[in-house]
């Protein structure tokens, strides 16, 4: 059985949502590597594959509009390379206004394919929007394209965060972000992988300038460098989501 149909077939098994994400943090596919291992989950991208940043929260007792999605969205997306990967739940809302529920990486093999997927979509399921809408409570995402082999390891042991940059237009984000990082790191932060030049399609608008992903030692670390850089430390900017994943 080929990695597609593996898909599939595990997808059209799971009964219900409990069951769905389970069989979505176990997928294995193709180029892609999920090591679910005791301490640690790692993903593999290579230069030129796009990476999907998803934030979404589901609705209640959707299992049966969740089944009639999958089984008309995910064979399209299978069309155009999609390969989906794991997810995580959320576990505390740091900064900014919204905590979702699940963070999700999706992967596609380019940029063009991605593109493509989103042009093709609405034509072959015109209330594709509103199935998402019906579904979901919450749903954005944006893009980004690999610039370079990139292996993203985050280790369940330590204190994984989430932060996203808007910068005002007036604002150096590269000189605001290094100043962060260097705090950060001087707290016992480590940044595991920075994002930018998103893109975030009409509807989706969740497009930072840069998104950082960095573990922490411990809780303890995380909690004493929020304590030093509370929202005010961001005042420079546009706007800074943080939160931090299971």
């Amino acid at each position: 059985m080929n990695s597609r149909s593996f898909v599939e077939n595990i997808i059209k098994k799971s009964k219900n949502m409990k069951q769905l994400f389970i069989c979505m943090l176990c997928l294995t596919i193709g180029n892609y590597t999920v090591h679910a291992q005791k301490d640690s989950k790692t993903f593999n991208f290579k230069k030129g594959e796009v990476l999907d940043f998803i934030l979404l929260t589901m609705k209640p007792n959707s299992s049966a509009l969740f089944e009639k999605y999958r089984e008309v969205i995910y064979p399209i997306g299978f069309e155009f390379g999609y390969e989906p990967q794991q997810g995580f739940r959320t576990k505390e809302l740091i900064l900014g206004n919204h905590l979702p529920s699940v963070f999700v990486f999706g992967k596609w093999p380019s940029k063009e394919k991605r593109h493509g997927f989103l042009e093709t979509i609405v034509s072959r399921v015109p209330d594709f929007h509103q199935r998402r809408r019906d579904l979901f409570s919450y749903f954005t995402f944006a893009f980004f394209e690999i610039q370079e082999n990139k292996t993203i390891s985050l280790q369940k042991n330590k204190v994984n965060s989430i932060t996203a940059f808007w910068k005002t237009d007036k604002q150096d984000i590269e000189k605001f972000v290094s100043k962060w990082k260097e705090q950060a790191k001087i707290s016992g932060g480590s940044s595991i992988v920075q994002l930018q030049n998103g893109y975030s399609p009409a509807g989706y608008n969740y497009n930072p300038d840069i998104l950082i992903i960095t573990e922490w030692e411990n809780e303890t670390a995380f909690s004493k460098f929020t304590e030093k850089h509370p929202l005010s430390f961001y005042k420079e900017l546009k706007n800074v989501h943080q939160f931090v994943i299971e």
